[in-house]
């Protein structure tokens, strides 16, 4: 039999302990308090950076696929028109126009060649060569200068519309400054986006016809960062801010691989125009040394042959000492 005391001793050990299973105390409640509002915070910032990262990866994803779809795009316009050869090196010649001053050049040579007695088989195919060829060459070389000048001033444009963004202006704004302040040729070229807009294109469309005037990769970069920032929206300044440390280094590539190229450029101007030059020598001391080359059909048929394996030699050449960047 247990005594009263004892009972007595056993009753408020069952109550406190009920007492404290049903009333948590307010220290141990305020730290579950504590516990539970720092899990749903941790939960929260997760969530948080969790859709942080997701958003990061799709505009990384769009940004994939836009410059995909551009570089594909331009890669299939490599082989260009007339009308888009002109456009692009800057020139406000009509296609027309161009084909009848390289037909009057054409008839121009078959004159010449004719006064210096060249053969009269041969006359007609380097008149038509040289229609053809010379005119076009000179395009191509004023289309890589209007090129090259535009990435020289390209990431100053860049840098300009970055410090535009970050004071504030709109990115229109940002533009018109560089159109009004930039070198040529960006500052035509910037001035024509915004006579785009002018036109009511959206700010994606006029960058687009800035694409198709300079198709150059950095002009593709530009436009897809602007392409997606319109789209999905996001940091201008700090994209473009990018963009221009990405042009910079681009630019000194460019500047170092053409520094290393130098020599084997100037060996292969060297080995191409000495056959030339040794046949205006020889044919200063002995102008009758070479005659059999153009009076006799059997030289006619050895100087084309040398014209032809000459040529071969100077695309290999030139093939050689160009290089990608």
């Amino acid at each position: 039999m247990l005594g009263p005391l004892v009972i007595a001793i056993l009753a408020m050990i069952v109550v406190g302990a009920v007492g404290f299973a049903l009333v948590p105390s307010a220290i141990g409640g305020g730290r579950a308090e504590q516990r539970l509002k720092s899990f749903q915070g941790d939960i929260r910032v997760n969530r948080l950076e969790n859709d942080a990262a997701r958003t990061r990866d799709q505009r990384r994803k769009e940004l994939q696929q836009t410059l995909k779809s551009q570089t594909a795009a331009l890669n299939q316009k490599k082989r260009v028109s007339l009308k888009q050869l002109l456009f692009q090196a800057g020139m406000t010649i009509k296609p027309a126009a161009f084909i009848r001053n390289s037909v009057i050049f054409g008839a121009v040579a078959f004159v010449i060649l004719i006064i210096v007695q060249v053969p009269v088989y041969f006359a007609p195919v380097f008149a038509v060569a040289a229609a053809y060829l010379l005119p076009r060459m000179y395009v191509n070389r004023k289309r890589r200068i209007y090129q090259d000048r535009f990435l020289d001033e390209l990431p100053n444009a860049v840098e300009a519309i970055v410090r535009g963004v970050k004071t504030g202006l709109p990115l229109n704004d940002s533009i018109r400054v560089v159109a009004k302040d930039a070198k040529e040729p960006v500052k035509s070229e910037f001035g024509r986006v915004l006579d785009q807009q002018a036109f009511g294109m959206s700010m994606t469309e006029a960058v687009g016809v800035l694409l198709d005037r300079v198709p150059l990769p950095e002009v593709n970069f530009f436009v897809v960062v602007i392409t997606v920032q319109q789209q999905a929206g996001g940091n201008l300044s700090e994209a473009l801010g990018n963009l221009a440390k990405v042009l910079r280094n681009r630019k000194k590539m460019k500047q170092k691989i053409k520094a290393m190229s130098s020599e084997a450029k100037a060996s292969a101007g060297i080995i191409g125009s000495l056959p030339f030059v040794v046949g205006i020598l020889v044919s200063l001391t002995s102008p009758t040394y070479l005659a059999p080359l153009f009076f006799t059909t059997l030289g006619n048929i050895w100087l084309g042959i040398g014209v032809v394996m000459l040529s071969a030699g100077i695309f290999v050449m030139s093939k050689m000492v160009k290089f990608d960047y």
